[in-house]
Protein backbone atom coordinates (compact mmCIF):
# COMPACT_ATOMS: atom_id res chain seq x y z
CA UNK A 1 0.00 0.00 0.00
CA UNK A 2 2.74 2.44 1.32
CA UNK A 3 4.64 1.52 -2.39
CA UNK A 4 1.10 2.36 -4.59
CA UNK A 5 1.04 5.63 -2.37
CA UNK A 6 4.63 6.42 -2.89
CA UNK A 7 4.54 5.58 -7.43
CA UNK A 8 1.48 7.40 -7.13
CA UNK A 9 3.21 10.57 -4.88
CA UNK A 10 5.94 10.13 -8.09
CA UNK A 11 3.72 10.29 -10.62
CA UNK A 12 2.43 13.00 -9.51
CA UNK A 13 5.55 14.84 -8.67
CA UNK A 14 6.59 13.97 -12.37
CA UNK A 15 3.29 15.53 -14.13
CA UNK A 16 3.78 18.68 -11.96
CA UNK A 17 7.14 18.84 -13.08
CA UNK A 18 6.17 18.12 -16.48
CA UNK A 19 3.74 20.95 -16.25
CA UNK A 20 6.46 23.52 -14.73
CA UNK A 21 8.67 23.08 -17.59
CA UNK A 22 6.20 23.02 -20.72
CA UNK A 23 5.93 25.32 -23.71
CA UNK A 24 3.70 28.48 -23.08
CA UNK A 25 1.96 29.03 -26.30
CA UNK A 26 0.54 32.53 -27.01
CA UNK A 27 -1.68 33.04 -29.93
CA UNK A 28 -2.15 36.34 -31.51
CA UNK A 29 -4.64 37.76 -34.09
CA UNK A 30 -3.84 41.36 -35.30
CA UNK A 31 -5.11 43.39 -37.99
CA UNK A 32 -2.23 43.68 -39.98
CA UNK A 33 -3.57 44.67 -43.04
CA UNK A 34 -7.08 46.35 -44.06
CA UNK A 35 -8.40 49.73 -41.86
CA UNK A 36 -7.21 49.26 -38.67
CA UNK A 37 -3.13 48.00 -40.49
CA UNK A 38 -1.40 51.15 -39.10
CA UNK A 39 -2.11 50.21 -35.30
CA UNK A 40 -1.91 46.07 -35.97
CA UNK A 41 1.14 46.62 -37.98
CA UNK A 42 3.12 47.72 -34.86
CA UNK A 43 1.60 45.45 -32.61
CA UNK A 44 3.11 42.30 -35.00
CA UNK A 45 6.10 44.24 -34.79
CA UNK A 46 6.38 44.61 -30.47
CA UNK A 47 5.47 40.65 -30.58
CA UNK A 48 9.45 40.30 -32.16
CA UNK A 49 10.14 42.24 -29.20
CA UNK A 50 8.62 40.01 -26.63
CA UNK A 51 10.53 37.70 -24.04
CA UNK A 52 10.85 34.25 -25.44
CA UNK A 53 11.33 32.74 -21.86
CA UNK A 54 9.63 33.22 -18.65
CA UNK A 55 10.52 31.58 -15.02
CA UNK A 56 12.65 29.38 -16.72
CA UNK A 57 9.73 28.36 -19.31
CA UNK A 58 10.15 28.61 -23.40
CA UNK A 59 7.29 31.26 -24.69
CA UNK A 60 6.30 30.07 -28.07
CA UNK A 61 4.19 32.91 -30.02
CA UNK A 62 2.01 31.70 -33.25
CA UNK A 63 1.09 35.45 -35.11
CA UNK A 64 -2.19 35.57 -37.66
CA UNK A 65 -3.43 38.61 -39.24
CA UNK A 66 -6.96 38.92 -38.66
CA UNK A 67 -7.22 41.85 -41.81
CA UNK A 68 -9.60 44.30 -39.70
CA UNK A 69 -12.68 41.82 -40.45
CA UNK A 70 -14.38 40.36 -37.60
CA UNK A 71 -14.95 36.98 -39.27
CA UNK A 72 -11.40 36.12 -39.46
CA UNK A 73 -11.01 37.08 -36.17
CA UNK A 74 -12.97 34.64 -34.81
CA UNK A 75 -11.75 32.23 -37.27
CA UNK A 76 -7.89 32.94 -36.19
CA UNK A 77 -8.50 32.70 -32.59
CA UNK A 78 -11.11 29.16 -32.52
CA UNK A 79 -8.23 27.64 -35.04
CA UNK A 80 -5.38 29.35 -32.06
CA UNK A 81 -6.88 27.53 -29.44
CA UNK A 82 -7.96 24.21 -31.06
CA UNK A 83 -4.85 23.69 -33.68
CA UNK A 84 -2.46 25.25 -31.85
CA UNK A 85 -3.52 24.61 -28.92
CA UNK A 86 -2.46 28.20 -27.39
CA UNK A 87 -2.48 28.85 -23.56
CA UNK A 88 -3.31 32.96 -23.91
CA UNK A 89 -5.03 34.95 -26.84
CA UNK A 90 -3.32 38.20 -27.70
CA UNK A 91 -6.01 40.30 -29.43
CA UNK A 92 -7.74 41.62 -31.67
CA UNK A 93 -6.05 45.29 -32.51
CA UNK A 94 -10.03 47.10 -32.86
CA UNK A 95 -12.81 46.34 -30.72
CA UNK A 96 -15.22 44.84 -33.08
CA UNK A 97 -12.85 42.16 -33.66
CA UNK A 98 -12.13 42.09 -29.46
CA UNK A 99 -16.06 41.71 -29.22
CA UNK A 100 -16.68 39.11 -31.42
CA UNK A 101 -13.73 37.03 -30.12
CA UNK A 102 -15.04 36.62 -26.93
CA UNK A 103 -17.86 33.89 -27.11
CA UNK A 104 -15.08 31.66 -28.55
CA UNK A 105 -12.47 32.59 -25.63
CA UNK A 106 -14.81 32.25 -22.78
CA UNK A 107 -16.29 28.96 -24.14
CA UNK A 108 -12.66 27.33 -24.32
CA UNK A 109 -12.06 29.08 -20.92
CA UNK A 110 -8.78 30.67 -22.70
CA UNK A 111 -7.90 33.95 -21.35
CA UNK A 112 -7.28 36.93 -23.90
CA UNK A 113 -5.62 40.42 -23.49
CA UNK A 114 -7.12 42.70 -26.41
CA UNK A 115 -5.18 45.57 -27.56
CA UNK A 116 -8.47 47.49 -28.09
CA UNK A 117 -9.51 50.68 -26.14
CA UNK A 118 -13.45 50.00 -25.50
CA UNK A 119 -14.60 49.08 -21.83
CA UNK A 120 -17.50 47.78 -23.62
CA UNK A 121 -14.77 44.52 -24.58
CA UNK A 122 -14.46 43.93 -20.55
CA UNK A 123 -17.29 45.03 -19.24
CA UNK A 124 -19.89 44.44 -17.64
CA UNK A 125 -18.04 41.57 -15.63
CA UNK A 126 -19.77 38.58 -16.35
CA UNK A 127 -19.38 34.57 -16.62
CA UNK A 128 -17.95 35.54 -20.68
CA UNK A 129 -16.03 38.29 -19.54
CA UNK A 130 -14.43 37.21 -16.61
CA UNK A 131 -11.85 35.55 -19.25
CA UNK A 132 -11.58 39.03 -21.15
CA UNK A 133 -8.75 41.52 -20.32
CA UNK A 134 -7.51 44.76 -21.96
CA UNK A 135 -4.62 47.16 -22.61
CA UNK A 136 -5.16 50.70 -23.28
CA UNK A 137 -6.93 52.97 -21.35
CA UNK A 138 -10.72 53.39 -20.99
CA UNK A 139 -13.07 55.52 -23.44
CA UNK A 140 -14.20 57.31 -20.16
CA UNK A 141 -11.08 57.62 -18.74
CA UNK A 142 -9.67 59.89 -22.51
CA UNK A 143 -13.47 61.40 -23.16
CA UNK A 144 -12.88 63.18 -19.44
CA UNK A 145 -9.68 64.36 -20.53
CA UNK A 146 -10.91 65.67 -23.87
CA UNK A 147 -13.94 67.37 -22.16
CA UNK A 148 -11.87 69.21 -19.75
CA UNK A 149 -9.83 70.47 -22.37
CA UNK A 150 -12.70 71.46 -24.25
CA UNK A 151 -13.84 73.40 -21.29
CA UNK A 152 -10.43 74.79 -20.53
CA UNK A 153 -10.44 76.14 -24.24
CA UNK A 154 -13.82 78.00 -24.28
CA UNK A 155 -15.47 75.22 -25.87
CA UNK A 156 -19.34 75.34 -25.76
CA UNK A 157 -20.88 72.97 -28.45
CA UNK A 158 -19.40 69.88 -30.05
CA UNK A 159 -19.57 67.75 -33.04
CA UNK A 160 -19.30 64.31 -33.02
CA UNK A 161 -18.47 61.95 -35.38
CA UNK A 162 -17.54 58.38 -35.00
CA UNK A 163 -17.17 54.68 -36.76
CA UNK A 164 -20.41 53.54 -37.14
CA UNK A 165 -19.62 50.31 -34.82
CA UNK A 166 -18.79 49.39 -31.32
CA UNK A 167 -15.93 51.67 -31.28
CA UNK A 168 -17.88 54.92 -32.19
CA UNK A 169 -20.93 54.05 -30.49
CA UNK A 170 -19.19 53.29 -26.71
CA UNK A 171 -17.51 56.51 -27.26
CA UNK A 172 -20.18 58.21 -28.21
CA UNK A 173 -22.05 57.49 -24.90
CA UNK A 174 -18.57 57.90 -23.01
CA UNK A 175 -18.10 61.26 -24.04
CA UNK A 176 -21.81 62.19 -23.55
CA UNK A 177 -21.59 61.77 -19.77
CA UNK A 178 -18.22 63.20 -20.01
CA UNK A 179 -19.37 66.41 -21.95
CA UNK A 180 -22.31 66.69 -19.21
CA UNK A 181 -20.29 66.79 -16.49
CA UNK A 182 -18.23 69.97 -18.37
CA UNK A 183 -21.61 71.49 -19.49
CA UNK A 184 -20.81 71.14 -23.20
CA UNK A 185 -23.79 70.74 -25.54
CA UNK A 186 -23.24 67.59 -28.41
CA UNK A 187 -24.91 69.45 -31.52
CA UNK A 188 -24.55 66.78 -33.64
CA UNK A 189 -23.94 62.94 -34.16
CA UNK A 190 -22.93 61.30 -37.03
CA UNK A 191 -21.38 57.79 -38.30
CA UNK A 192 -19.15 56.56 -40.99
CA UNK A 193 -17.64 52.98 -41.44
CA UNK A 194 -14.13 52.59 -41.58
CA UNK A 195 -13.68 51.64 -44.95
CA UNK A 196 -15.70 54.61 -46.55
CA UNK A 197 -14.38 57.29 -49.45
CA UNK A 198 -16.70 59.92 -48.37
CA UNK A 199 -18.37 61.66 -45.65
CA UNK A 200 -19.59 64.64 -47.21
CA UNK A 201 -23.23 64.35 -46.11
CA UNK A 202 -21.92 64.03 -42.48
CA UNK A 203 -19.46 66.89 -42.73
CA UNK A 204 -22.26 69.16 -44.37
CA UNK A 205 -24.79 68.20 -41.15
CA UNK A 206 -21.19 69.00 -38.72
CA UNK A 207 -20.61 72.47 -40.18
CA UNK A 208 -24.41 73.48 -40.73
CA UNK A 209 -24.74 72.66 -36.76
CA UNK A 210 -21.54 75.28 -36.10
CA UNK A 211 -19.74 73.54 -33.24
CA UNK A 212 -16.67 75.06 -31.27
CA UNK A 213 -15.24 71.96 -31.59
CA UNK A 214 -15.62 68.29 -33.37
CA UNK A 215 -14.64 65.18 -32.19
CA UNK A 216 -13.65 62.01 -34.48
CA UNK A 217 -14.06 59.02 -32.50
CA UNK A 218 -12.34 56.72 -34.90
CA UNK A 219 -8.56 55.01 -34.77
CA UNK A 220 -5.79 54.50 -37.33
CA UNK A 221 -5.66 55.64 -40.76
CA UNK A 222 -9.44 56.25 -41.06
CA UNK A 223 -9.86 58.80 -38.87
CA UNK A 224 -8.24 60.87 -41.24
CA UNK A 225 -11.17 60.96 -43.65
CA UNK A 226 -13.49 63.12 -41.37
CA UNK A 227 -10.95 65.69 -40.77
CA UNK A 228 -9.88 66.35 -43.89
CA UNK A 229 -13.62 66.56 -45.15
CA UNK A 230 -13.89 69.12 -42.43
CA UNK A 231 -10.87 71.52 -43.66
CA UNK A 232 -12.27 71.22 -47.11
CA UNK A 233 -15.20 72.44 -46.44
CA UNK A 234 -13.69 75.61 -44.40
CA UNK A 235 -14.45 74.50 -40.93
CA UNK A 236 -11.97 76.21 -38.65
CA UNK A 237 -13.64 75.20 -35.12
CA UNK A 238 -11.10 72.84 -33.05
CA UNK A 239 -9.68 69.28 -34.07
CA UNK A 240 -10.07 66.57 -31.22
CA UNK A 241 -9.09 62.82 -31.74
CA UNK A 242 -9.61 59.63 -29.62
CA UNK A 243 -5.80 57.91 -28.45
CA UNK A 244 -6.94 55.39 -31.33
CA UNK A 245 -5.36 57.57 -34.12
CA UNK A 246 -1.23 57.61 -31.57
CA UNK A 247 0.57 56.61 -34.54
CA UNK A 248 3.15 57.70 -37.53
CA UNK A 249 1.06 56.25 -39.76
CA UNK A 250 -2.14 58.77 -38.87
CA UNK A 251 0.37 61.83 -38.73
CA UNK A 252 1.57 60.62 -42.48
CA UNK A 253 -1.61 59.67 -44.69
CA UNK A 254 -3.33 63.67 -42.54
CA UNK A 255 -0.48 65.50 -43.55
CA UNK A 256 -1.03 68.95 -43.05
CA UNK A 257 -4.96 68.59 -42.40
CA UNK A 258 -4.46 67.16 -38.78
CA UNK A 259 -2.10 69.91 -37.70
CA UNK A 260 -2.96 70.82 -34.75
CA UNK A 261 -5.23 68.56 -33.94
CA UNK A 262 -5.79 67.40 -29.75
CA UNK A 263 -5.83 64.05 -28.72
CA UNK A 264 -5.01 62.24 -25.38
CA UNK A 265 -2.54 59.58 -25.01
CA UNK A 266 -0.64 56.83 -22.71
CA UNK A 267 2.13 57.89 -21.38
CA UNK A 268 4.85 56.19 -23.41
CA UNK A 269 4.00 58.48 -26.54
CA UNK A 270 5.88 60.99 -24.19
CA UNK A 271 8.31 58.70 -22.26
CA UNK A 272 11.15 60.82 -22.72
CA UNK A 273 9.19 63.55 -21.24
CA UNK A 274 8.45 61.80 -18.20
CA UNK A 275 10.01 62.76 -14.78
CA UNK A 276 12.28 60.40 -13.67
CA UNK A 277 10.66 59.23 -11.13
CA UNK A 278 7.32 58.14 -12.66
CA UNK A 279 6.36 54.56 -12.52
CA UNK A 280 6.10 53.95 -16.67
CA UNK A 281 9.45 56.08 -17.28
CA UNK A 282 11.90 52.85 -17.54
CA UNK A 283 9.16 50.88 -19.13
CA UNK A 284 8.15 52.97 -21.89
CA UNK A 285 12.27 54.20 -22.20
CA UNK A 286 13.10 50.37 -22.73
CA UNK A 287 10.22 49.98 -25.38
CA UNK A 288 10.24 53.11 -27.61
CA UNK A 289 14.76 52.28 -27.39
Amino acid sequence: MKLKKSLIAFAASLAAATLAYADVNVGVTVSATGPAASLGIPEKNTIALMPQTIGGQKINYIVLDDASDTTLAVSNTRKLITESKVDVILGSTTTPNSLAMIDVVSENQTPMISMAASARIVEPVDAKKRWVFKTPQNDIMMSLAIAASMADSGVKTVGFIGFADAYGEGWYQEFAKAAGLKGLTIVANERYARTDTSVTGQVLKIVAAKPDAVLVAGSGTPAVLPQRALKERGYAGKYYQTHGVANNDFLRVGGKDVEGTLLPSGPVLVAAQLPAGHPVKKSAMDYVT
